[in-house]
């Protein structure tokens, strides 16, 4: 999670409740330490430490997390976490892993203008997430050989016109009400 969230009581809930997490907190954040946990030299990881968050008697987690700094893209980062079965550079990986599922979430509602999952099972998710890959896929062959560029809101929004178009002309012409009204008949004479 992000340091936008902060409540420095939910580290506790999520401790007590066995879940496990890593969150970005606010650089200012009050730290008061408990132990220091030994660096590995020539590490991108420069703190690693067991401490309580907030100020004491006001908002201090009763719990202590394990604290991480670390430096990347020339700047600072402080995360907090529950896992201590984890090297320093391991917690720093996990939220920088973070970012490139923003990124990723971020193209797919940009390219694909999807904005909410349906899904909630990770095998869903996973279906839906295919899904949308593949109707990327088959948009970029369709913009590459018909007008030679990648794929772009203009094109995107000029073939949903045009299949829609072609949906209403076919539901409308009679031969296709005809093909509608034999394909009942079948069903309703296959149930009986």
């Amino acid at each position: 999670m992000d340091r936008y969230y902060q409540c420095h009581k939910d580290f506790d809930l999520w401790q007590t409740e066995g879940r496990h997490f890593v969150y970005r907190i606010k650089t200012n954040t009050k730290k008061s330490v408990i132990k220091n946990n030994p660096l590995k030299p020539g590490s991108s990881v420069f703190y690693d430490a067991l401490v309580l968050l907030g100020t004491p008697h006001v908002n201090q987690t009763e719990k202590p997390v394990r604290l991480i700094g670390y430096r990347g893209e020339g700047k600072e980062y402080w995360v907090a976490t529950d896992r201590h079965d984890l090297t320093a550079e391991d917690i720093a990986s996990i939220y920088k892993l973070r970012w490139d599922i923003k990124i990723f979430f971020g193209w797919w509602k940009r390219h694909l203008k999807v904005y909410h999952l349906i899904a909630r099972s990770q095998y869903g998710l996973m279906v839906q997430i295919l899904a949308g890959l593949i109707t990327y896929i088959l948009l970029a062959i369709y913009c590459h050989n018909n007008f030679k560029e990648k794929v772009s809101i203009k094109r995107v929004r000029e073939l949903r016109i045009k299949m829609n178009n072609e949906a209403r002309n076919l539901t409308s012409s009679p031969f296709s009400k005809n093909i509608f009204k034999e394909h009942c008949k079948n069903y309703d004479h296959a149930k009986t």
